[in-house]
């Protein structure tokens, strides 16, 4: 049962009850259940009284990366990297507004009635090295969990996978065209992708015949439903199998394909209170399908002659065309190319006999975590410096998650861990930084600075003594605070592209930003006290921005399609952005900020709010709903 695998079913495009039911099940069974993309519960963590696990065993980090922190990803056994879905490859997701309710919108930290969108591509990912950088980065938020790489069927898979081989991933899964979400586009599902077959085949031939497959598992899904989809897999190559349409037909799925539209009538892809009552579902449903797919592959084994599923792996050459096919397309096809086993007459390795070396014995936060000790086992106040070089890469995280380990996404009280370094930091430099866990820069860092900040506290200044304007100088890189839950980050200088990308719930000031800033933002607030790039907030959903434009140029760069742009006049509005410039000042000398709050009666002009549409009306209603409850509660007084 350990090779199934139930594949990605976010909570938001299923049910809360089918979602855990499916994860119950699949941990009864010794096998592991895919969170999807949109985070999941802390909750569910805790056993039930009847020791049942409703957490889901794989945890997803996709292209929004949806309440990925600390807390969810030291809770995975196994860290999903999805790089695309079979029935819509290339293509992003969106969860319509009428779907994020209030328990949805908790545990994606966004906005209950907001729209969520997740772009098509991974912004940290543009190169095989990219890549590399994540799996590092996630290896070293949970370094017990394996982490895993979602492709599509497609030519020319076998080549990107033998790249994520190379990468250091444990597992590469390859999706076929024929499974997928109810919501996927129409156009996608009769007209993109292929079957698993063709892209499992091509991964089999490339990894064997390029030395790689001895270091990675391949996992296969796509519609599969029988003992014998699982041993043509097991045969072209694949050692674990993942199900998902099959086992919502088995929760009652009656394949409506209306999942977008909120209307499912057995209660399963809905968030309607009211459908949700007719799920009728149970883990013991699923635990007893996959008994009889086990028995039925067990009767193929023994038909094929083999006692161990290991001795089936990538043996194609017990796969033959059918030679009784009388139907005119199918007679000409040549199967010869899909068929074709490498290297049979040597001793070449067909699966995964080895664990990929993931380098991280010697980062600096085992150092850190040594030196943490006092802070992490009774939480007193530690403060730790350090130099630092460019080839100290994702400094931090492992410290997060220790954090999390021990006090879950509560973390420890600001502050307690304060490190401070000297140098230029590598990429990733405060991944996932924890609550607590306050991380102080002088000098400069590279890319992806702040990716899933969880609570943490990141400044940025420039070296001691430095001669030159922070504010007109690169000081950080780019697709910084990509996907940051919570926490504040402060940057005395300007950063590169894409900065507060995905952002759901961190503040961060900064003294200028390259093209894309706060693109698909859907939480939290951002300062910017310098000059933007073009596109500004396109996609952004929620949270608020303020930009300093004594120019008066950003309205020609910002991307109106789903924000407004205003004076800041409201009084809220006002103290929230001084005392965020105030913190600036404080934590970074910054000249600027200061400068700004001597003149701020003549300065504050020229501040500019942007305010996502779809935003100010949710928040509009929830203000009706709070002065109606309001009068309710003095009326009965």
């Amino acid at each position: 049962m350990k090779r199934f695998v139930t594949s990605a079913m976010s909570f938001g495009s299923i049910s809360k009850e089918a979602h855990e039911t499916i994860a119950i099940a699949m941990n009864r069974i010794k096998a592991m259940s895919n969170s999807g993309e949109g985070g999941e519960d802390p909750a569910r963590y805790q056993l039930l009284p009847n020791g049942d696990n409703r957490s889901s065993a794989v945890k997803q980090v996709a292209s929004g990366r949806f309440g990925v922190t600390a807390d969810y990803l030291v809770h995975a056994k196994e860290i999903q990297i999805k790089i695309a879905q079979g029935a819509k490859p290339g293509e992003g997701g969106q969860l319509p507004g009428h779907k994020v309710d209030e328990e949805i919108a908790r545990v994606r930290y966004s906005t209950p009635g907001v729209t969520l969108i997740s772009p098509s591509p991974h912004h940290d990912i543009y190169s095989i090295e990219d890549l590399a950088q994540l799996i590092f980065d996630l290896k070293n938020a949970n370094r017990d969990a394996r982490i895993s790489v979602k492709l599509v069927s497609e030519n020319g898979v076998g080549t990107i996978a033998a790249g994520v081989s190379k990468a250091r991933a444990d597992m590469v899964l390859i999706s076929g065209y024929d499974g997928g979400t109810g919501a996927s586009p129409l156009s996608s599902i009769r007209h993109a992708g292929s079957p698993w077959e063709l892209g499992l085949s091509e991964t089999q031939q490339t990894l064997v015949l390029n030395g790689l497959r001895s270091r990675i598992r391949v996992q296969v899904d796509g519609q599969m439903k029988t003992g014998r989809d699982v041993i043509i897999a097991a045969l072209l190559g694949a050692e674990e199998f993942g199900f998902a349409t099959a086992v919502l037909v088995v929760l009652g799925c009656v394949m409506m394909r209306e999942c977008n539209k909120n209307i499912c009538s057995v209660g399963i892809a809905t968030q309607d209170q009211e459908l949700r009552k007719f799920f009728a579902g149970k883990p013991e449903y699923i635990r007893n399908y996959f008994r009889m797919v086990a028995e039925e592959i067990r009767e193929y084994m023994a038909l094929l002659g083999f006692r161990k599923m290991d001795d089936l792996i990538g043996r194609s050459d017990l796969l033959d065309m059918d030679g009784a096919v009388s139907f005119w397309k199918a007679k000409g096809l040549d199967f010869s190319r899909i068929l074709y086993c490498p290297k049979m007459d040597q001793d070449v390795p067909f699966r995964c006999l080895e664990p990929q070396q993931h380098a991280i014995e010697n980062v600096m936060d085992i150092e850190l975590i040594g030196l943490a000790k006092d802070a992490l086992e009774s939480g007193k106040k530690i403060t730790i410096e350090r130099p630092i070089r460019n080839v100290n890469r994702t400094v931090g995280a492992m410290l997060s998650s220790d954090i999390a380990r021990r006090y879950g996404s509560a973390g420890l009280p600001n502050d307690t861990i304060m490190c401070t370094f000297k140098g230029a930091a590598g990429q990733s430099f405060g991944a996932f930084a924890s609550k607590g866990q306050t991380m102080i820069l002088e000098g400069e860092a590279n890319d992806y600075l702040g990716k899933g900040l969880s609570g943490g506290k990141i400044i940025v200044k420039p070296y001691a003594g430095s001669d030159f304007d922070p504010s007109q100088n690169i000081i950080a890189g780019n697709v910084l605070l990509y996907g940051a839950t919570s926490g504040e980050v402060y940057i005395n200088g300007r950063v590169g592209e894409r900065f507060a990308i995905r952002n759901s719930g961190a503040n961060a000031l900064v003294e200028g930003v390259g093209d894309h800033g706060c693109e698909y933002m859907t939480g939290g607030r951002v300062v910017v006290l310098g000059e933007t790039g073009i596109n500004f907030a396109a996609g952004m959903s929620g949270g608020i921005a303020y930009v300093y434009d004594p120019e008066r140029l950003f309205d020609s760069r910002c991307n109106l399609d789903m924000v407004d742009l205003e004076l800041v006049r409201d009084e809220k509005d006002i103290r929230e952005l001084e005392a965020l410039i105030n913190r600036h000042v404080q934590y970074t000398g910054s000249k600027k900020a200061a400068k700004i709050l001597l003149e701020w009666e003549a300065c504050l002009p020229f501040f500019v709010k942007v305010f996502p549409m779809e935003y100010r009306r949710v928040l509009g209603k929830m203000s009706k709903e709070d002065a109606a409850t309001e009068r309710e509660e003095v009326q009965h007084r």
